[in-house]
């Protein structure tokens, strides 16, 4: 028990630390770590051929890899742009929106790419609202777009469909929407001014670009069931038309090196060999001895991973294994309160990237940025503790 405890810990505190360098080498070395451990190499050597002779694995990483090239060539050729600025609607919307349509598809750097669209949106609009609403709205359609890398991969390891996991992320989704907007929209005026006449191709392209990966890969699911080929199917046609709808050649070779795309697709081994390993180890038995309810267990310890790492992936792929070994079942609402106490808790933290690059952007103190985001992402917790309370009565 206590080798099982020791290897546990130990895994933990690699993943955290190889983290700050590379989240896929700290997640399969924590794998390595843990099973070295608590079962023989041969086992460990097993689950490692497992993870990447699993074509579903396979299927998912490539997607996850793509989906950032994607993002980095719609930035190129102006369509993100072209699609935030042939959104004519008020300002106070289109500043929410202009940071929620760079986060649709999510790369590094995102949060800076999108802050000069804010800026222009709205010159005089306070800095730390415009900070924070970068941030905020940032992130409100990632926890619902169902190519979000980090919410298909939670999904996966919680056995769920990702479109039956939205339907029960979305009303925190409305409500996280409804807390930015009195908090940071409401007394925010006028219209914006618009520098080129509006287009319907400008409007119609991107969000086809943007829609045909969704919509393809639900389709393919619900009339094939091809699980994540069908992910991987979906993107790859937003990519392509992404390339020949554009009307500004882009160097691919170019946003294939500033996006990195191999960081994205190996964290997805890397998530599933430590899954696999902690399934097979004993330190699955060491979570029962815990003397704390399965669902506060991974409701705090993702909350305080997110807060502490600023990932979502990282405190995922290890609180929800977490949960799983205790027995409990996995409902599409346990699931939706455990991803939602994880997301918050990185939208909130100071290590986060778009909340250290917005607070740089627009010159707002880290400690003011959190202090403004503390108030709606503490009443998302306590509605999600108030949830946990009703389910364990």
């Amino acid at each position: 028990m206590f080798m099982a405890w020791f290897g546990f810990i130990v895994s933990l505190a690699t993943i955290v630390i190889v983290a700050r360098k590379n989240l896929a080498l700290a997640l399969a070395g924590g794998a390595v770590v843990l099973g070295l451990f608590t079962m023989p190499i041969l086992e460990v050597t097993h689950q490692i051929l497992r993870t990447v002779s699993d074509f579903s694995i396979i299927w998912l990483a490539l997607a996850m890899g793509m989906i950032p090239i994607l993002g980095g060539i719609m930035i190129e050729n102006g369509q993100i742009e072209s699609l935030v600025q042939n959104v004519r609607i008020k300002k106070r919307y289109l500043l929410a929106f202009a940071a929620a349509g760079m986060g649709l598809l999510p790369m590094p750097g995102g949060a800076l790419l999108s802050a000069p669209i804010l800026e222009q949106v709205g010159p005089n609009v306070p800095n730390d609202i415009k900070a924070a609403v970068n941030n905020w709205f940032r992130h409100l359609f990632i926890l619902i777009y169902p190519l979000s890398s980090a919410l298909i991969v939670a999904a996966k390891i919680a056995e769920l469909d990702v479109y039956v996991a939205i339907l029960y992320l979305l009303p925190i989704g409305l409500i996280a929407a409804l807390l930015g907007y009195i908090l940071f929209l409401r007394n925010i005026h006028g219209t914006t001014k618009y520098h080129k006449p509006f287009s319907w191709r400008g409007l119609i392209v991107p969000l086809t670009v943007i829609l045909s990966a969704p919509v393809i890969d639900f389709s393919l699911k619900r009339i094939f069931s091809i699980g994540t080929f069908a992910t991987l199917t979906g993107v790859a046609t937003g990519l392509i038309l992404a390339i020949i709808l554009g009307e500004k050649r882009v160097d691919i070779a170019g946003v294939v090196s500033k996006t990195r795309p191999w960081n994205f697709a190996l964290i997805i081994p890397g998530m599933f060999l430590y899954l696999y390993i902690f399934q097979e180890s004993n330190a699955r038995d060491i979570i029962a001895t815990i003397p704390l309810p399965p669902l506060i267990l991974a409701l705090t310890g993702g909350f305080i991973l997110a807060v502490a790492t600023g990932r979502v992936q990282l405190p995922a792929s290890i609180v929800l294994p977490v949960y799983l070994a205790t027995g409990e079942p996995m409902t599409p609402f346990i699931f939706a309160m455990i991803y939602v106490a994880t997301f918050f808790g990185y939208i909130g933290s100071p290590v986060h990237p778009c909340l250290i690059v917005s607070c740089e952007y627009f010159h707002v103190s880290v400690t003011r940025m959190v202090r403004n985001l503390a108030v709606p992402t503490l009443v998302i917790i306590l509605l999600v503790l108030i949830a946990a309370w009703i389910t364990l009565l």
